[in-house]
């Protein structure tokens, strides 16, 4: 919850926050109506004031942090093919239209209590964070194997896609990391490898995760990919665009996403 002194009283917006990254709050409620009612993810863009590329970035967002998908995609190219709310995300919207309605009735309350909120409005930007990072994924940690230095970290993310991480042994000691608690994996779209036909390829790269190509966005020298790589988990890639077109690369087509283990951030709430 983001709260703010103003000339009329006290005002805020409701974020539900997962892996320390703001999951849900109004703008991406509005977006997921649009998404229920217009059936396109252009349109939806169009109707609430973003770009159909923050769209997606907001929708596949959603969708890897979210216990189950709350988004049914078809893909479709530039026209984005055809969307819509999964039951889970249905239930959602309303749960969020009901804490809504609580949190403007408990600001009211606050309000009356509270006397000058600005020292507290400043703790709270103090200690908000924001993450650069395209790929950010919420799991548990299933296997820690420590060596003289590094520890090798899995993560099991939703579906029981396992991901693998190498940080050193203090990391894992100052995020009181063990088996079976939760955490998350952050990783640069840059640090992430699109190929092809690799089923039988050897690499060295620890994380390999073959789908279906959801999304291309093309510019004049790099590419933004995104692979679907089951669970409802998304891995964005940023890749040259003389590299994009020697692959072939199509939405709806395969494609496998690479990286290393040690390109990968751990952290937990």
């Amino acid at each position: 919850m983001k709260c703010m002194k103003s000339n009329i009283g006290l005002t805020g917006n409701l974020w539900l926050n997962r892996a320390d990254n703001k999951f849900l709050g109004g703008d991406r409620i509005n977006l997921l109506e649009k998404i229920d009612e217009l059936g396109l993810i252009t349109k939806a863009a169009k109707e609430v004031g973003i770009s159909y590329k923050t769209a997606w970035d907001m929708v596949n967002l959603i969708n890897n942090l979210a216990e189950k998908p709350l988004v049914d995609r078809l893909t479709g190219g530039k026209g984005g093919g055809g969307t819509s709310l999964t039951a889970e995300g249905k239930k959602v919207v309303t749960q969020f239209k009901a804490i809504q309605e609580e949190h403007r009735k408990f600001l009211g309350n606050l309000e009356d209590r509270l006397g000058d909120t600005t020292s507290l409005y400043q703790f709270l930007r103090r200690i908000s964070m924001k993450v650069s990072a395209r790929n950010t994924f919420s799991g548990t940690v299933t296997n820690i194997t420590k060596g003289a230095v590094n520890a090798e970290v899995t993560l099991s993310l939703k579906g029981g896609v396992p991901l693998t991480a190498v940080v050193t042994n203090g990391a894992i000691d100052n995020l009181g990391l063990v088996t079976g608690s939760e955490a998350y994996a952050i990783i640069k779209a840059s640090s992430v490898i699109i190929g092809t036909d690799l089923h039988d390829a050897k690499v060295s790269a620890r994380n390999v995760f073959c789908g279906t190509i959801t999304k291309i966005i093309e510019g004049p020298v790099n590419t933004e990919i995104d692979v679907e790589i089951g669970g409802g988990n998304t891995v964005s890639a940023v890749i040259t665009h003389g590299s994009s077109e020697r692959l072939e690369l199509k939405v709806g087509g395969h494609a496998c996403a690479l990286f290393k283990a040690s390109s990968v951030i751990i952290g937990v709430n």
